[in-house]
């Protein structure tokens, strides 16, 4: 007779390999199926007539219980036949990718850019696209090739019709011209026809254009018109390819998002640009979410311009309104903000000939640029002074890709601030 066994003393291996016996020991109608866990989602397989506990190897949730017949799943877990394992396996890829994307999202540095219509916004992004990218390729020159072009005849049509609305006599032999000119459509293809690029070239010859360019103050025009208009000859040539100063002041208003990812130092960061205009500020609010820096752009030279979708607002003081009601918003009431106060080098220009009054009535500092330069910063540092962020700023030049090198010192330092206070973490 073998000896009896020691109830207080079992060996445990023994006992593992009983269970083990136990629970694969088949049984009419038995299979076995995959089974995913409700805590961790890890599928496991499992017998069908399962005759002790199984729980899920990663995380120890119990998957199933014995019963006596067929294992009884837990209610929570899913149970799958073979059948559908590779579309489980394949859902479970793209929850780990989404893991991965939602993980490289959190380490990326997003900058929103933000301003009203026209203030140089899409020009700092195609700044950061020379910098930090690859800059702009030949399918890139030949679509700024079609802009440049329309950009060229808008500006002609826009002081043919302000030197209509100013009383600005032209020559008697442009006057045709200029009928002419008014009647041309948008290029298509970045063709036009010689004869038109010539009778723009004899209108920017007439003073009178000339004249009401002066006084582009009182209608909408583009700063670049005269880059333009100056080069046309060189434009119209069927070899034009746009050059990286041409791309930098050509006009395209933003409409919607534009997103622009890249990398500094293998850090991941991502540029947000959204439309100025007044239609596209609604859809600002979408773009809120995890910003770490915002930057703020400001056109300084329209200080004695009005708007293009209100006239009679004075597009620095709108610009200013924006400011305020976007820095004190809850969205980014913590958070650091670089103002940029742009086209420097034309406000330098103007401020000489009318001071800062038409936009600031209390200004006293006359037809000086360094006093008007420091009452408008003055201005907006009030409009967006908080406790719990920092401001910065630079007056810069947006063509001028240097000027936009130190911009992205500062911003270097208003993101690493930015992180600071958050602890290390974006």
């Amino acid at each position: 007779m073998s000896a009896e066994r020691d109830l207080l003393n079992i060996d445990l291996e023994d006992e593992d390999k009983k269970h083990k016996m136990k629970r694969i020991v088949p049984t009419p109608n038995s299979y076995f199926l995959d089974v995913q866990c409700s805590r961790c989602s890890m599928i496991s397989i499992v017998f069908s007539h399962s005759q002790t506990i199984f729980k899920c190897p990663k995380c120890q949730t119990v998957l199933a219980r014995p019963s006596g017949g067929k294992a009884t799943i837990s209610p929570k877990c899913n149970k799958k036949t073979k059948k559908k394992k590779k579309k489980l396996e394949r859902d479970r890829e793209i929850n780990d990718e989404l893991d991965r994307e939602k993980e490289e999202m959190e380490q990326e540095i997003k900058l929103l850019v933000l301003g009203t219509g026209d203030s140089g916004k899409t020009t700092f992004i195609k700044q950061i696209q020379i910098l930090y990218k690859e800059g702009f390729t030949e399918n890139d020159k030949k679509l700024y090739r079609n802009v440049i072009r329309n950009n060229l005849l808008s500006h002609a049509k826009i002081l043919v019709n302000a030197c209509r609305n100013l009383d600005i006599p032209m020559e008697s032999s442009n006057e045709e011209i200029a009928e002419e000119i008014i009647e041309i459509p948008e290029v298509k293809n970045g063709k036009i026809e010689v004869e038109q690029y010539e009778m723009i070239q004899a209108l920017w010859s007439d003073s009178a254009l000339k004249h009401a360019y002066e006084r582009r103050s009182e209608f909408q025009l583009p700063d670049t018109a005269d880059y333009y208009l100056d080069d046309v000859e060189r434009i119209m040539d069927d070899e034009f390819t746009p050059n990286t100063r041409d791309i930098l002041n050509c006009r395209i208003p933003t409409s919607g998002v534009r997103l622009l990812n890249f990398n500094i130092d293998g850090i991941p960061w991502r540029v947000v640009d959204v439309g100025g205009q007044r239609s596209e500020r609604r859809k600002w609010i979408h773009q809120f979410d995890n910003v770490t820096t915002l930057i703020y752009v400001v056109a300084v030279s329209e200080y004695n311009q009005k708007l293009y979708e209100k006239d009679g607002i004075n597009r620095l003081d709108e610009s200013l309104v924006l400011f305020t009601k976007t820095i004190n918003n809850k969205f980014f009431k913590k958070k650091n903000c670089v103002i940029l106060f742009n086209k420097y080098d034309l406000f330098s220009e103007k401020i000489k000939i009318q001071d800062l009054k038409v936009c600031f009535p209390k200004y006293k500092g006359g037809k000086n640029v360094e006093k008007a330069s420091k009452y408008i910063k003055n201005v907006f540092y009030k409009a967006g002074k908080n406790r719990k962020r920092r401001l910065y700023h630079q007056f810069t030049v947006g063509t001028q890709t240097s000027d936009i090198e130190k911009v992205f010192e500062i911003v270097d330092k208003a993101v690493a601030n930015e992180i600071k206070k958050l602890g290390g973490r974006l």
